[in-house]
């Protein structure tokens, strides 16, 4: 158990967030701005507070995160498995509860590349025999 601070390394689609937990009061930081001006969409910052939300420590932590990569849903994502993987360091007696939440899980999902001589990964150009 780290009094200090814990660290936490979260990925999802093309972003990747580096998370820092230090003791406090419940304030969380993104690339130098609050959470509601980064992630003004609600949805998003729901999924940024499950793991805090499960493990009951909502304020318990000030966070300081540094993200890059991705779009805002991927972020988000991204954010989430490094808050979980820092609680894990922090505590590792909360690793139960959140590998049955299926929080320390790397979403691996990527998009898929675009084939030559198609319109996209999957799709082709329309086909006419005449």
């Amino acid at each position: 158990m780290s009094d200090v601070q814990s660290y936490g390394t979260g990925r999802r689609k093309a972003a990747t967030a580096r998370v820092y937990l230090r003791p406090g009061s419940g304030e969380m930081m993104v690339n130098g701005r609050t959470l509601e001006h980064y992630f003004p969409n609600r949805v998003l910052r729901m999924v940024v507070h499950q793991p805090l939300e499960i493990t009951e420590t909502t304020d318990k932590f000030d966070i300081t995160v540094t993200v890059k990569g991705g779009g805002a849903t991927g972020q988000a994502g991204a954010v989430r498995h490094g808050i979980s993987r820092a609680l894990l360091e922090h505590d590792g007696e909360l690793r139960d509860v959140l590998k049955s939440a299926g929080l320390l899980t790397r979403d691996s999902r990527v998009k898929e590349r675009k084939k030559y001589g198609q319109k996209g990964a999957r799709a082709r150009f329309q086909f006419s025999k005449r």
